[in-house]
């Protein structure tokens, strides 16, 4: 995981940058989901989840983008309709077997869950090894606007199926999702709620990444309860207290939980990272919160 430093940039020259970010027509290298996890965290941990499609209607989607149509993943109850929607967004992993498990459990619960390849035109994440290639070789390349636009594809993709309320809607991520769920809070004024687990808060900023959550406080009206653990090696506890001090200072309801002894990715059941009674705390609170921002 790669430390994370303070942005020097001021909002001025954010907001230049962003024009810089062209969203250039372009194919889609990922055309359809794998089965199983990412090549680079096998093998697989004992203890990983599986939840059952027993009830619900699961399985991959194709989503319209004005690039054509990108690949998904979505899980919803089998029988009703008026869904509320929740956008899962992926770790630097994609979207392999433990984010579909998620949007599973979502559907349990009664909510239209959705999560896109958001990596699909930059490159097939699933079948490289090393970490450390993943980041320079696909995330590094991927535009925040491209995300920001592909998760609006997602939410009207959801209004047009006839069987989700997308008034009802809120948007939860994991790692490099954590980070784009503040990011996609700030930038769709009609999300409700917003659940972001472990991810970066501050940075430098750039063409591909020209603002980072510390820099968009004043844009962040959905409240997001961000879900971090202490223990957590790229995220020092610091950029954590900086974000909580600016969240306050703004008079904005989200809030930030940060757990005893918890490391990066302690949501992960796949991974040895992963630890059981916080990853079930850290879930319920997370529900809870979406109830009580009327996602549910």
């Amino acid at each position: 995981m790669l430390h994370e430093s303070q942005s020097s940039a001021t909002q001025s020259e954010i907001d230049a940058l962003v024009p810089l970010v062209k969203l250039n027509r372009r194919g889609f290298m990922v055309t359809s989901l794998g089965a199983g996890f990412a090549a680079s965290v096998l093998p697989v941990s004992a203890q990983t989840i599986t939840t059952s499609a027993d009830g619900l209607v699961a399985g991959e989607v194709k989503v319209p983008t004005k690039d054509g149509d990108m690949v998904a993943y979505r899980a919803m109850p089998a029988t009703g309709s008026g869904f509320p929607v929740v956008l899962v967004v992926q770790e630097i992993f994609g979207v392999h077997e433990h984010i579909k498990d998620v949007c599973r459990r979502f559907a349990k619960l009664g909510y239209f869950a959705i999560s896109a390849e958001l990596f699909a035109r930059q490159g097939d994440v699933s079948k490289i090894t090393e970490i450390p290639k993943i980041l320079s070789d696909v995330v590094s390349k991927v535009p925040d606007a491209q995300v920001m636009a592909d998760l609006d594809a997602c939410v009207a993709f959801a209004k047009a199926s006839g069987k989700a309320n997308a008034d009802k809607l809120a948007v939860t991520g994991f790692c490099w999702g954590g980070r784009i769920t503040w990011l996609y809070a700030a930038h769709n004024q009609n999300v409700k709620a917003g659940g972001a687990w472990y991810g970066r808060l501050v940075g430098a900023a750039n063409a591909m990444t020209p603002a980072h959550p510390i820099d968009l406080v004043d844009r962040i009206n959905a409240p997001v309860l961000g879900l971090y653990g202490d223990a957590d090696g790229g995220i020092p506890n610091d950029t954590v207290a900086k974000m909580e001090d600016a969240l306050k200072a703004k008079g904005k309801k989200s809030k930030i939980i940060l757990y005893p002894d918890a490391p990066h990715a302690f949501h992960a059941d796949y991974r040895p990272s992963y630890r059981k009674a916080t990853a079930e705390a850290a879930w319920k609170e997370l529900i809870a919160w979406f109830k009580a921002n009327g996602v549910a």
